[in-house]
């Protein structure tokens, strides 16, 4: 196995280092390489995404992120912020599907910011369509009208294969799990996701087993905080999939639990947790890492199709958070508050043992 190791910024290589301890400890054939991205790349190399780093992550089977983003470069030209290398690993890679679990623990249950009778037993993934829609789609930009006015454009746009294939890997993880899918878009606003909800409909068709059901955007986001069990899988666009995966990371008790997949049309990813890089608590060794370990569990599942040691990566983080052991996002009084590194030992102890 060939991975590319990217930490990148903030707290992104504290994490990492922890992620990388849980990889070692499955004591496998691993061949691990670490490169610069992001606000690192842009120190590195004057790019955030150095051309040596992005021919690693070609060159990888995987590639194992941590986090890009810093206040310090907030005032470089937006070519050259940390935020547009990860935009642009994901295009160059085709990393079209984005997968987030949202997977509530037990021991967490009180952690939520919701009642626990709302959340307990929540399991959600969030396939999120990567590399189209209002993020990428042209023609974008600022530009000043005849008047002396100042005009912000962005287009949203989708065509019918962008939208087929990411409907595909919805309801194929739908299959594996209780078949039903939901569908989120704004039909009744927006052209764009018209189309969307047509070919959803059609694509339907080759999964008589699942259970399609369509939600405008504004009522999922809704729905995800009044009685967020009654999703199971849900697909959508770019711009939605990031609002709602997010809001959706609170429901588990902290966005430091939810890791991530981006996958490509051979299952070649690059995985990463949901949070940013949190440049204030960068250096001081309180980060929560378990999001950053759980993506691990998903690479070796999707990419090295290792269904046996992704469990026993979640199974040692069960282990963990029942044993109590908790990161200051996560603390509540009865627990025991460790750092990022002592969480990651409990994880690579629960792992070995």
């Amino acid at each position: 196995m060939k991975i590319a190791v990217l930490p990148g910024d903030g707290i992104g290589p504290e994490i990492v280092a922890q992620a990388v301890n849980v990889l070692k400890g499955l004591q496998l054939t691993v061949e691990m390489t670490e490169a610069p991205i992001g606000g690192a790349g842009y120190e590195a190399a004057g790019d955030p995404l150095p051309n040596a780093t992005l021919q690693l992550a070609k060159d990888s089977d995987a590639v194992l992120l941590g986090a890009v983003g810093d206040w310090k470069y907030d005032k470089l030209e937006r070519h050259l912020r940390p935020e547009r290398g990860l935009l642009r690993i994901r295009k160059e890679l085709n990393l079209f599907a984005n997968l987030r679990p949202a997977l509530l623990y037990p021991e967490l249950a009180s952690a939520s910011t919701l009642k626990p009778e709302v959340v307990s037993g929540l399991d959600i993934m969030i396939v999120r369509e990567l590399t189209g829609d209002i993020y990428f789609g042209q023609p974008r930009g600022i530009s000043t009208l005849e008047n002396g006015e100042r005009e912000g454009i962005n287009t949203m746009r989708y065509n019918e294969s962008e939208i087929k294939r990411i409907g595909r890997v919805a309801f194929e993880i739908a299959m594996k799990r209780n078949k039903k899918v939901c569908s989120v878009d704004k039909a009744n606003v927006l052209e764009t996701t018209e189309l969307w909800r047509q070919v959803m409909i059609e694509l339907s068709k080759d999964y008589p087993e699942v259970e399609l059901s369509h939600m405008y955007v504004d009522n999922a986001a809704m729905q995800l905080i009044r009685a967020p069990k009654q999703f199971d899988v849900m697909v959508t666009g770019n711009i939605f999939g990031d609002i709602l995966s997010d809001e959706a990371s609170m429901l588990t008790g902290s966005i430091g639990m939810l890791p991530s997949a981006s996958l490509d049309a051979n299952n070649k990813g690059m995985y990463e947790p949901s949070h940013g890089s949190a440049p204030d608590i960068a250096g001081k060794n309180i980060a929560n890492p378990l999001a950053t370990i759980l993506s691990v569990a998903m690479m070796l599942r999707y990419t090295f199709n290792d269904e046996a040691n992704a469990v026993r990566i979640e199974s040692a983080v069960k282990k963990a958070l029942s044993d109590g052991f908790r990161t200051a996002d996560i603390y509540t009084e009865g627990t025991k508050k460790v750092s990022c590194s002592e969480m990651g030992e409990a994880v690579v102890s629960a792992l070995v043992s």
